[in-house]
C-alpha cells in the first residue's frame, strides 16, 4: 500500500482569500504534495478584461474545475459526477480557440493549470514549446502539473527532452521543491511508452534524485500516478469513461488507505 499525506506549505504573506484558497487546495489534492514557490507573488495577477472574465468563468472556475484538476478528481467525484466532469473537459478541449489557450497561460495559476489540461488532452503540440518554457520558469505554483501532464501526453521524445532538462535545472536546487514528482512520473511514462531509460540517470544510487528536496518521494509512485492521469485523459477523448471507472476504483483502493 502506498500512503501519501498532504503537505502545505504557508506562505509568508497570505490574505483571508488565499487562506481558504489553500485550504480548498489541501483538499482538493487529497494527499498528492504541494508548496508554494518561495519566490512566487503574493497576489497574482487576476482578470482584468471582460474577455478574461469570461475566459476564467467558462473554463477554469465554474465548478472549482483548476482544484479538481490538482487530482480531486481522482478520489472526490463520485462516478456520476466523474463522468460528466470528464465529458465537459473533452467538450472544453476540442472546442477552445488557440487564441483562449494563450490568453489562459498568460493568467495566473488556475489559469495555466487548466490550459495545460486542455492542451494536453487535446494533444496541440503546437504549444510544445511555450508548456516548455513555462514549465522550465517555474513561475507559478501547481501550474507545473499540468505542464508535465500535457508532455506526457503529447508523447513524443521532444516532450521527454523537455522533461529531462527541467529535472537537470531544479534537481540540485535543494530549496526548490517544485515540480519534480510530476516531471519524473512524466518521464517515466514516457519511458516505458518508448522503451527509453532517460530517467535512468537520475534515480540511479548516488544520482540527482537521491541528493534533492524529493528524495523521500518514489519515483514508481509518480509514475503510476501519471499512468492514471493519462488513461483518464484517453478515456475522456476516446468517449470511454465508463469503462474507465474500474481502474479508477483500483487505484484509489491501491493507493490511499
Amino acid at each position: 500500500m502506498v500512503s501519501r499525506s498532504i503537505t502545505a506549505a504557508t506562505p509568508r504573506i497570505v490574505s483571508s482569500v488565499e487562506a481558504v484558497e489553500a485550504e480548498l487546495v489541501a483538499l482538493a489534492v487529497s494527499g498528492r504534495t504541494v508548496r508554494r514557490r518561495p519566490a512566487e507573488p503574493v497576489h497574482p495577477r487576476l482578470p482584468v478584461t471582460l474577455r478574461e472574465m469570461l475566459v476564467m468563468r467558462r473554463h477554469v472556475t465554474t465548478g472549482r474545475r483548476y482544484l479538481m484538476l490538482l487530482g480531486g478528481f481522482m478520489v472526490q467525484m463520485p462516478d456520476r459526477q466523474v463522468v460528466r466532469f470528464g465529458k465537459a473537459l473533452a467538450r472544453d478541449a476540442r472546442r477552445i480557440s488557440d487564441d483562449d489557450l494563450r490568453l489562459m497561460l498568460d493568467g495566473e495559476w488556475r489559469s495555466r493549470l487548466t490550459a495545460a489540461w486542455l492542451i494536453g488532452l487535446d494533444r496541440r503540440t503546437r504549444f510544445r514549446e511555450q508548456l516548455g518554457t513555462r514549465l522550465l520558469d517555474s513561475e507559478f505554483v501547481y501550474a507545473g502539473a499540468g505542464y508535465c501532464f500535457a508532455l506526457a501526453r503529447f508523447g513524443e521524445a521532444e516532450d521527454a527532452a523537455i522533461l529531462a532538462g527541467y529535472l537537470d535545472r531544479y534537481l540540485p536546487q535543494v530549496d526548490c521543491d517544485y515540480d519534480q514528482t510530476s516531471a519524473i512520473g512524466a518521464l517515466l511514462y514516457l519511458d516505458e511508452r518508448h522503451g527509453t531509460d532517460r530517467a535512468a540517470r537520475f534515480l540511479v544510487p548516488g544520482g540527482l534524485w537521491q541528493w534533492s528536496v524529493m528524495r523521500d518521494k518514489d519515483p514508481a509512485d509518480e509514475k503510476r500516478y501519471m499512468d492514471e492521469l493519462c488513461a483518464f485523459a484517453d478515456a475522456c477523448m476516446s468517449g470511454r469513461l465508463k469503462e474507465w471507472l474500474p481502474r479508477r476504483r483500483r487505484f484509489v483502493d491501491e493507493t490511499w488507505d
